[in-house]
C-alpha cells in the first residue's frame, strides 16, 4: 500500500482501493475528481456492457440498477471523506444508515459515464450525512440524500 499524497484533486482507482474496502464487482467508482476539501468531489463510473449486473438487469435492455447508483454515490462520498478528512478506515467498514429522497430520472446504460457529485451535509463522527447527484452527459439521472457510519467489521 502506498501513501496517498495530500492535496490532490484527482484520485485514480488504485488510490480509491486504498481508501475503500470494495473490490470488483462491487467497486463502483473508477476515479474521484474535482476534490475540494470542505465542499465535495465528483466520482466517475464508466458503465460498461461487461458489468455483471447487466446479465440479469435486463438482458434484452441493460439498465444499471438504481440501488447500485446510490451505492456508487456512497462509495464516492466515503472515499472523499476518508481522503480529505484523513479518516483512518483501516480494518473498518462504512455502513449505510439511511437513504432519503432518492429519485431516478432516466436510465443509465452501457457506454454512459456516470458523474456523481457528492457533498457532506452533516458530520458528527462516526456518522456523516451526504447529498449525491448523478448525471450523464450533463443530464440528471439520480439524486439522493443518505447517511452512513464508520464501523468495525461485523
Amino acid at each position: 500500500m502506498t501513501k496517498l499524497e495530500p492535496g490532490k484533486s484527482t484520485l485514480e482507482v488504485e488510490e480509491l482501493m486504498e481508501l475503500l474496502p470494495h473490490r470488483f464487482p462491487l467497486l463502483l467508482v473508477d476515479r474521484l475528481v474535482d476534490i475540494k476539501p470542505g465542499e465535495g468531489a465528483v466520482g466517475i463510473k464508466n458503465v460498461s456492457y461487461g458489468e455483471p449486473f447487466f446479465q440479469g438487469h435486463f438482458p434484452q435492455k441493460p439498465v444499471m440498477p438504481g440501488v447500485l447508483i446510490v451505492e456508487a454515490m456512497a462509495q464516492a462520498a466515503a472515499a472523499y471523506v476518508s481522503y480529505t478528512e484523513g479518516v483512518d478506515t483501516s480494518g473498518k467498514i462504512v455502513l449505510f444508515m439511511g437513504v432519503d429522497k432518492a429519485r431516478f430520472r432516466r436510465p443509465v446504460i452501457p457506454g454512459d459515464q456516470l458523474r456523481i457529485a457528492v457533498r457532506t451535509t452533516h458530520r458528527r463522527a462516526p456518522v456523516w450525512k451526504f447529498e449525491g447527484l448523478a448525471t450523464v452527459d450533463g443530464k440528471r439521472v439520480a439524486e439522493a440524500q443518505y447517511s452512513a457510519m464508520l464501523s468495525q467489521p461485523i
